[in-house]
This record gives structure tokens, sequence and C-alpha cells, in this order.
């Protein structure tokens, strides 16, 4: 019996501003590939260069894809090998700069002002009667906190503000904490590096993962369901 070989990888891809992990069709072309990886990295595809490592702590390289014509599957790619993309002109792109808000304007609020605006953490504090805004009563029942049923190692999105960016992850933690005690936190692994933490804060571990891989959020922000990590969709043409 004759075992079939696989049709699909999973990947890291490593960019100067971005890392994330992937699955890739072995039967899509060095070019192909490449028109996904500039929606991802934002290096245009002239500037692409595209290497196989073992690991990313590797200095040599497997192999390079150089051949643009070529199927994925010809370079012979595995589970979990890195494919670092370099920009080979930087001065055409918004490489390395993504992270440097040295030149953006600042938007800035006067205490008065900030105080009058409704659509502030404030506002909503209270609104709502929480922390320094809370009536006695609330202060003195803050021992009976609710249940929140979510399961630990489940899968989850986080709700966030901004459109069609999921932040999908995996929860490690449901409890009381120390940095804020009173009150139940979910802690998540994020699928990317969109976090704020590696599962400690102000010395206390609550779980382990990667650097800013992790975060703490309410647990009325978190929803559990089918999310799985995303992936490239290499059928389609347009994004």
């Amino acid at each position: 019996m004759t075992m079939s070989k696989p049709i699909t990888v999973n990947v890291f891809v490593v960019s100067p501003d971005t890392h994330s992990e992937r699955r890739l069709d072995l039967h899509i072309t060095v070019e192909q590939l490449k028109n996904k990886f500039e929606l991802i990295t934002g290096i245009p595809v002239r500037n692409q260069a595209i290497a196989v490592y073992n690991s990313e702590n590797d200095e040599a390289a497997v192999i390079a894809l150089e051949d643009d014509s070529r199927q994925l599957g010809f370079y012979g790619l595995r589970d979990w090998q890195v494919l670092k993309v370099t920009d080979l002109d930087p001065s055409t792109s918004f490489t390395g700069q993504l992270g440097d808000v040295s030149q953006v304007e600042k938007f800035e609020l006067t205490a008065g002002e900030y105080e009058q605006r409704q659509d502030t953490v404030l506002a909503y504090k209270q609104r709502h009667k929480i922390g320094r805004f809370a009536d006695n009563d609330a202060e003195g029942s803050s021992a009976q906190l609710p249940q929140v049923d979510i399961p630990v190692g489940a899968r989850c999105e986080v709700e966030t503000s901004e459109e069609d960016f999921h932040k999908r992850g995996t929860v490690r933690f449901v409890g009381r904490t120390e940095f804020a005690k009173g009150s139940i936190w979910v802690g998540i692994e994020y699928d990317e590096p969109i976090g704020k933490n590696d599962g400690s804060v102000q010395g206390q571990r609550y779980f382990t993962c990667r650097p800013n891989y992790g975060v703490f959020v309410r647990p009325d922000r978190v929803v559990v369901g089918d999310f799985p990590v995303e992936e490239i969709n290499f059928d389609d043409e347009e994004m």
C-alpha cells in the first residue's frame, strides 16, 4: 500500500513586519505564493525573496524559492518549516516602517474635554457604576463573582472594533488575578503576535505562551466557538 503525498503543509511565514502561521497548497506556483504574500507582508511581488528554514533560529536556509514557475511541491516543503520573506528594495515599500509612530500626528484631549465625551471608558464606568463610581452595596458584594462559562482550552474570538480583523486564539486561563482583584479575567493565547504579554503580568504567571501572543480580557469580550486558525484561500484571485 503506497502512502499518498500531502497536498498542503502548515508553515510559519516571517517578514520584517509580520509573523503568522499559514496553510499552503503545494500545487500553487512560487509566483502565485508571492502574490498572496504581498497582501500579508506588504512586500511587493517584485521585491520578494523567499527562503525556507527548518526553524527561525537557523542561520542557513534549506533552499530558496527562486523559480517563480515551479510549484511549491517541487521544493519538498514540510510541515512547520519557516518561510522568510525578505524585501530586496525596502526603499520602494513600507517594510520596517509600520512600527515607527514618530511621524504620526497625535490626537489629544484635555481632561475637561475627555470628561464631556460619552464614548469613553470613563463614561462607561459612570453609567454602569464601576470602580470608583460603584455604590457601596455593589462594592460589598464584589466577593460574589458571577459564573463564567468559558472553558480553558476552548477556541475563541475576542471582540474588536476593527472591521474584518479577527482576534482569534485559545483560552488558557479563567479566574481571578493579582493585577485586578475582585473580578474574573480570561487569559488568551492569540494565533498571531497581537497580544501584550507571554501569559504573565507584573511578575505573576497565569499561563505560558510566546511573547506578545498573550492577553487578558473581560469575559464579555470573549466568544467561544469553532474558530479555526485563519488560512490563505488560494482559490480566490482577489481579496
